[in-house]
């Protein structure tokens, strides 16, 4: 049954922007008030406070008791970013920052959000878990105008790491992905994550990476453009998106977002756990220097980690998780091994890692030095 707010979103839209904010179809909003209702007075309820990517908020690995209702509250903020020096995005965000936070409960566990469409924006938005079942994953239930805040609980069911991105409906879906609306949630199992064997697996920190492509306009000079507000960008961008060729591939936002003076830091012999969303691109990560000791690729911990890759794919639309044990100090590359994506569109981060050089795992025998290049020879040929 249609609700008269889902009849009038579908007939008028937002009028201060009625072409770009189609509201979702019809036939995509759903009215569950008629459902029996569920009795879940009895569960503990926790509140979570989201922490800005690549950081993760406090989490158990593994669950302290039976299934709890866990409560976090989510802003949708569209602002300007500056994605490279002179590039900038009229960004929509959850939370303000691309990508979204990282979310973590257990299997069992009932996600409780509370979403908030500032009124200053001009976009209606909403909110589709690909970790929860029915209702377009939540994203029918949760279409919200600027000024309008909405609750949605779904239980989880399957553990694993998703991703979550704004779905409103026909082209606004893609452009809003595109634009740095999605994020990640991780279902950790109630006893915890497991190794190949089955054997019981900690991590000493977790570093959430949110890969995004963008598609930011140009002029007729090469210059990039700048736009006024989301509204205004929607035509320009569309144009770019329907090439399918990105201006930027990135990190956490931008260019250097995770380099630098933002690059991550861990200690020698730290296992740090890597997870890695998508929600429009494939991708391949790689980590220059280590290894993915344990790789839940399509990240779902129901299944066993595949050992020792060198490079891992993330479809579009997914997230993965990667274990790592940092065995040598120095900095570490992490990129998209699209290596033009990662050097030249800015797929990259660097990992700092504290410790002392073990020369058993890799020695420079030799300095570079000048040779005798008459003596050596100029081809490597016999």
């Amino acid at each position: 049954m249609l609700t008269r707010r889902a009849a009038l979103m579908g007939a008028a839209g937002i009028a201060a922007t009625p072409v770009l904010a189609k509201a979702a179809k019809a036939e995509e909003i759903m009215d569950t008030s008629m459902a029996e209702p569920v009795d879940l007075s009895s569960l503990q309820r926790i509140k979570r406070r989201l922490v800005r990517p690549p950081m993760v908020h406090e989490h158990e690995q593994t669950a302290p008791g039976g299934p709890r209702i866990v409560e976090f509250e989510m802003q949708i903020i569209e602002k300007e970013v500056e994605v490279d020096s002179g590039a900038y995005l009229q960004a929509m965000t959850f939370n303000g920052s691309i990508p979204g936070p990282l979310m973590v409960v257990h299997e069992g566990d009932y996600v409780e959000l509370t979403l908030y469409n500032s009124p200053e924006n001009l976009m209606q938005h909403n909110i589709d878990f690909h970790s929860s079942t029915g209702a377009l994953g939540g994203g029918s239930l949760t279409l919200v105008n600027p000024g309008e805040k909405t609750t949605l609980r779904w239980k989880a069911t399957r553990p694993g790491t998703f991703v979550y991105h704004c779905a409103p409906g026909g082209p606004m879906i893609p452009w809003h992905v595109v634009s740095g609306m999605s994020g990640a949630i991780m279902v950790l199992p109630r006893a915890g994550l497991t190794d190949h064997k089955g054997d019981p697996v900690k991590y000493d920190r977790v570093f959430y990476i949110g890969e995004n492509d963008f598609y930011i306009p140009k002029d007729e000079k090469g210059e990039y453009k700048r736009f006024e507000d989301v509204g205004e960008s929607y035509p320009d961008t569309l144009e770019v998106m329907n090439g399918l060729i990105p201006t930027h591939v990135v990190f956490n936002g931008k260019v250097g977002a995770l380099t630098g003076d933002n690059a991550l830091h861990a200690s020698q012999g730290e296992k740090v756990l890597f997870v890695h969303s998508q929600a429009n691109r494939d991708t391949r990560p790689h980590l220059i220097g280590g290894h993915g000791d344990l790789v839940w690729e399509t990240g779902k911990f129901n299944n066993p980690p595949e050992r020792d890759l060198e490079t891992w794919f993330i479809r579009g639309g997914s997230a993965g998780a990667m274990l790592y044990e940092f065995l040598q100090p120095g900095v570490y590359a992490y990129v998209n091994h699209n290596l033009i994506e990662a050097v030249n569109l800015g797929a990259t981060a660097h990992v700092v890692v504290e410790g002392d050089w073990n020369n058993d795992l890799m020695e420079q025998v030799q300095a570079p030095i000048e040779y005798d290049a008459v003596y050596e020879g100029k081809t490597a040929l016999p």
